[in-house]
């Protein structure tokens, strides 16, 4: 079911980017580093999911002030001329990576649980019929 809706969300993408406008070079930062925050957001919501304390009020807040204030620090990097935004790049990044890996351990000891009692269901069923 999973790849089926992987499947589906590929075929949409691909559609829907090859009819897309494309961005100017101008809102290309703006529109990166939005991206980058939500991601982070998302992330930040699964690996808390996986902890069990997700709450939507903070995932929402956060989805949508990490965008804010990272499109406003590229405006204002644009205005000194500095490149500010790099700085949010690295710490979103940063905190995806961290959580990516909250959620990749997650799941590799959930994987590894279910081989480990499938080994001992077939261990004691041998000593069964024997």
């Amino acid at each position: 079911m999973v790849f089926i809706a992987i499947l589906i969300g590929c075929i949409l993408g691909a559609i829907i980017g090859i009819n897309a406008p494309i961005i100017s070079y101008t809102y290309s930062s703006y529109l990166a580093i939005a991206i980058i925050a939500a991601l982070d957001s998302v992330f930040g919501g699964i690996s808390s999911v996986i902890n069990k304390n997700f709450d939507l009020k903070i995932f929402i807040s956060g989805f949508f002030g990490n965008a804010i204030l990272a499109i406003l620090l590229t405006i204002l990097g644009e205005k000194l001329n500095v490149d500010i935004y790099l700085a949010a790049i690295v710490v979103f990044v940063w905190r995806m990576f961290m959580n990516l890996g909250t959620i990749r351990r997650y799941y590799v000891e959930k994987w590894t649980n279910k081989f480990k009692e499938r080994k001992e269901k077939k261990k004691i069923q041998a000593e069964q019929t024997k």
